[in-house]
C-alpha cells in the first residue's frame, strides 16, 4: 500500500509530509483549541509538537493537508499499521485548522484517504480518545461504526471505529 500518496479534491489536497513543512504545520497546530479534547492537550506547545512531527516523518504514512484553492497548509493526517493479512489500515493523527471545522473539509479529506486505502484493504480503523467528542462525531459523520475499545500504547482506553469497504 502506498501510504504517502498525493490526493486531490475540490477543497483539500494531500501530499507526503516533508521536513520543510514543520513551520507551516506548526502555525496551524499552535492553536490550543485544536488539542482541547485530545489526550495530548499540550501538543500546541513547540516542545511537544516537535516530537509529534518527527514521529509523523518517521512513520512513512504522514500527509500534509492543504487548501486546494490557495495552497495554504490546513493540517495533516496519516496512514498507520497497514496489515496486508487482515487487509486493514488505520487512519489517524488528523488535525485541521479551526476555520476548517464543521464544514466539508474533514469529510473530503477522509473520503480521499478512504478511497485510496480501499484500493488495498477491506477495512479502515480509527482510534479516538474517549473524551474527544468532536473527533468521535467526525468519524461517525463519515460512516465510522463504533467497534469497541482498545488500550493505547500507555494502556489508556480509546474508542475504536471501523469503516468497511462496501
Amino acid at each position: 500500500m502506498d501510504r504517502q500518496p498525493t490526493l486531490a479534491g475540490e477543497r483539500v489536497r494531500l501530499r507526503p509530509l516533508r521536513h520543510g513543512d514543520y513551520d507551516a504545520l506548526y502555525a496551524v497546530a499552535c492553536d490550543p483549541a485544536i488539542w482541547a479534547q485530545h489526550p495530548a492537550r499540550d501538543r500546541h506547545r513547540p516542545e511537544v509538537f516537535r516530537p509529534f512531527f518527527l514521529e509523523a516523518m518517521d512513520s512513512g504514512g504522514a500527509l500534509l493537508a492543504c487548501d486546494a484553492r490557495s495552497g495554504e497548509v490546513i493540517g495533516s493526517s496519516r496512514y498507520h499499521g497497514h496489515d496486508p493479512v487482515r487487509r486493514e489500515v488505520e487512519i489517524g493523527w488528523s488535525f485541521l485548522a479551526r476555520r476548517c471545522w464543521g464544514g466539508a473539509t474533514n469529510g473530503e479529506m477522509k473520503r480521499l484517504m478512504l478511497a485510496h486505502a480501499f484500493r488495498y484493504v477491506d477495512s479502515v480503523v480509527f482510534f479516538v480518545g474517549p473524551d474527544n467528542l468532536r473527533s468521535q462525531r467526525a468519524v461517525e459523520k463519515i460512516g465510522g461504526l463504533f467497534a469497541g475499545t482498545s488500550p493505547d500504547a500507555d494502556g489508556l482506553p480509546r474508542r475504536v471505529y471501523r469503516i468497511r469497504r462496501g
